[in-house]
């Protein structure tokens, strides 16, 4: 079995951080995972030497497909939402108390809650081949979270097709809508996030400093408002039982090698 310190990553040199995933197949969330990804951004932040961080994955062809859907089945309300605080709330912290400019490079599929990872950066950049979605609807659960931010960034109406479709989109149309700064040749992203952050390394480290915090209190007001109801509406449709009963027949039809709603979430 991987341990949490085999599934993140953490190295730093010339200034920048970088920060991979690395539990295959698909860097499923587990709350051990979750914590070592907040512990490296803590470790980060504190580093004077560090400003800059990219996150990414060790993994080829995947970014994050997410939570780990094994650890929701019969779960308690409160450990459903210890889950979804670390990964809503403590996250959202680490990001806003980084003081440096982070970046995601994604290289391959990002799904629902590896979707919030990566929106949680400051950039994100990301590979011709990747795709990206919000499949959790497929599945009778909520991506509760980016009901907060995702009209924000693309348009009310877009959003809202994204979040209720389930669909998988790729990455010029992720560029096309604003939730991708750029697209590079697959191969090259993490070296394009790596060179990004060293440009921000470069930069006088108050200006990054000080603009960053400014920058995100001006943008992640609603953000900083809608975490506890989005952490709720989660956990309100989790614990039905339809949820429960897709959740599982997902997990049955994956084990069993067949199509699932969200068979297209790891490719």
């Amino acid at each position: 079995m991987t341990s949490s310190e085999d599934c993140v990553r953490y190295s730093a040199a010339d200034g920048v951080a970088r920060i991979r995933l690395g539990r295959p197949p698909v860097n499923a969330l587990t709350p051990d995972m979750i914590r070592a990804l907040l512990a490296a951004l803590r470790r980060a932040a504190t580093d004077d030497a560090v400003r800059a961080v990219v996150l990414t994955s060790a993994v080829p062809l995947q970014f994050c497909a997410g939570l780990d859907l094994a650890r929701v089945i019969g779960s308690s309300r409160d450990e459903v939402r210890a889950l979804l605080q670390a990964l809503y709330v403590e996250m959202h912290d680490a990001q806003s108390c980084l003081g440096k400019p982070s970046i995601a490079a994604v290289g391959g599929a990002a799904r629902g809650g590896g979707m919030t990872l990566a929106i949680s950066c400051d950039v994100m950049i990301a590979g011709q081949s990747a795709t990206f979605g919000y499949p959790e609807i497929n599945i009778g659960v909520l991506p509760a979270i980016h009901f907060i931010h995702l009209p924000g960034i693309v348009g009310r109406h877009r959003a809202f097709e994204l979040l209720f479709s389930g669909r998988t989109f790729d990455a010029q149309e992720a560029f096309g809508l604003g939730l991708v700064s750029k697209v590079v040749a697959d191969g090259h992203v993490e070296a394009a996030a790596l060179a990004l952050a060293a440009e921000f390394a470069g930069k006088p480290e108050a200006a990054m400093r000080l603009g960053r915090a400014a920058f995100r209190r001006q943008n992640d007001r609603d953000y900083q408002r809608g975490l506890a109801d989005a952490v709720e509406s989660f956990c309100d449709i989790v614990m039905t039982q339809a949820a429960q009963d897709h959740i599982r027949a997902f997990l049955d039809k994956r084990a069993a090698g067949h199509r699932s709603p969200l068979s297209d979430s790891n490719r």
